[in-house]
């Protein structure tokens, strides 16, 4: 297992889907991040050097991405901004509805699971 950015990464596992495993990361901007340290997308996590994989997480952290705890506790902090200026979005997503106009006579049960506040 590789240690990036607090985040267990599996060995043979290519880099392209490696990446996403990093919370706010995704597919598209692994692409991205691995285009431009010029990376084939075919390379495998345990065949980067030490200094490969310090550029990588450099490169990472140079972006200017939110990522892992920085990106939870953005969200958390505009959901709570919502629910204080008593807008719809954050009076519903308080009560565990759907919040961007879904219906709700046979999908409320599958919103209540997805409630985060």
């Amino acid at each position: 297992m590789a240690y990036f950015l607090n985040t267990n990464i599996p060995n043979k596992q290519k880099i392209k889907f490696a990446l996403p495993q990093i919370y706010g990361i995704g597919l598209s901007q692994a692409q991205k991040i691995c285009q431009s340290m010029g990376f084939s997308e075919n390379i495998r996590i345990f065949e980067l050097t030490k200094i490969q994989q310090i550029k990588l997480i450099r490169q990472i952290e140079s972006s200017g991405l939110l990522i892992g705890s920085d990106l939870k506790r953005a969200t958390k902090i505009y959901k709570t901004k919502l629910l204080s200026i008593h807008s719809y979005r954050g009076i519903r997503s308080k009560q565990g509805f759907p919040i961007r106009g879904q219906r709700t006579h046979t999908n409320s049960k599958t919103a209540k699971k997805f409630k985060n506040l």
